[in-house]
């Protein structure tokens, strides 16, 4: 049963039209809750004191925000991340936070792919020529042929895994479990990256951000990779050490990189990264696509439904429990 006076706050940096489709679903579905929308965390104050609910990205997320919210009894991640939400220092011990899973393969996967194409052929170096009104021609890396490691091995690897075998590439898989997946030559443990490194014409970073993996993509690494091979980061802007990776590229350590997250997002225009030499940089593209909303919205509807019904202990992809659930 819907508690008439619910408060529910969506905070998400997305496109204003975007935080009005969540909220004009949520209320078809649930037409008596008090819903309130905010782009950015600064935005909050006027909501926060009483949100009972919270759905929020990770990347738009503050300390302040859950510090400022005595009634907040649970979190509903809007995407797969949770690092900047269950780290949070003021985040409350009894606060559930639950996360959507299982939605991403395509959307990242295609990005990934995408990033690829446009490290192997220059793409940007097009799009300067044009620029310029400059014709120019270049011969293609191919991706057949080559090496890919995924650093990380979860649902959307083994989305990824298999469509870059349709590119004829090699792929090996670096997991903290081992074990064996549709679309992956080899699985290595994560620790041997390192050791494995000298053979990748592409490290794909799909890993979650947690104390193991953060800056494990540094200096190191790229001194053991191929001059000629590519970093893509898909996961969180923190596994990559990005001075580091800064160093390499101008150096030529490696030929180049792309990403899609960063350490800060979004990303100052005084950062290093953006006047970087062989990067490209995507404003945290890879799993925002038309139509998210509508996959995301199974998840959401689901376990508001159970949190309604005090069925809290049944939802799905619960990743952070109230401490008097104990363990």
């Amino acid at each position: 049963m819907v508690k008439a006076m619910t408060n529910i706050l969506i905070l998400s940096d997305t496109q204003q039209a975007t935080r009005d489709r969540y909220k004009a679903m949520l209320l078809e579905r649930f037409p008596h809750l008090t819903i309130n929308v905010a782009g950015h965390h600064n935005d909050v104050g006027p909501y926060i004191a009483n949100a009972e609910v919270l759905m929020c990205f990770s990347p738009p997320m503050a300390d302040h925000v859950v510090a400022e919210a005595p009634k907040l009894k649970w979190i509903q991640a809007l995407g797969t991340g949770v690092d900047n939400i269950v780290d949070l220092p003021s985040l409350g011990p009894e606060v559930l936070v639950t996360n959507i899973r299982g939605i991403h393969g395509a959307p990242v996967s295609e990005a990934t792919i995408a990033y690829m194409l446009s490290l192997s052929r220059d793409m940007p170096r097009s799009v300067h020529a044009q620029d310029r009104n400059a014709w120019e021609r270049w011969p293609a890396r191919l991706l057949d042929g080559k090496t890919v490691g995924i650093f990380g091995v979860g649902l959307i690897a083994e989305h990824l895994a298999p469509i870059c075998k349709q590119f004829g590439m090699t792929v090996i898989g670096f997991s903290g479990s081992p074990r064996p997946a549709p679309g992956f030559d080899r699985m290595e443990p994560r620790t041997d990256l390192l050791k494995v490194a000298p053979e990748l014409d592409y490290l794909v970073a799909l890993a979650p951000l947690t104390a193991a993996t953060r800056g494990v993509i540094g200096a190191e690494l790229f001194a053991a990779m191929k001059p000629s091979a590519y970093l893509v980061n898909v996961a969180r802007g923190g596994v990559v050490d990005e001075p580091a990776l800064i160093a390499a590229l101008e150096s030529g350590a490696i030929a180049g990189a792309a990403l899609d997250v960063f350490s800060e997002e979004p990303l100052p225009a005084n950062n290093p990264l953006w006047r970087t030499r062989n990067l490209t940089i995507f404003p945290h593209l890879g799993g925002y696509s038309e139509g998210y909303e509508d996959r995301a919205m199974p998840t959401i509807e689901g376990n508001m439904r159970k949190y309604f019904n005090d069925e809290q202990k049944s939802m799905i992809n619960i990743v952070r429990r109230p401490a008097s659930w104990g363990v």
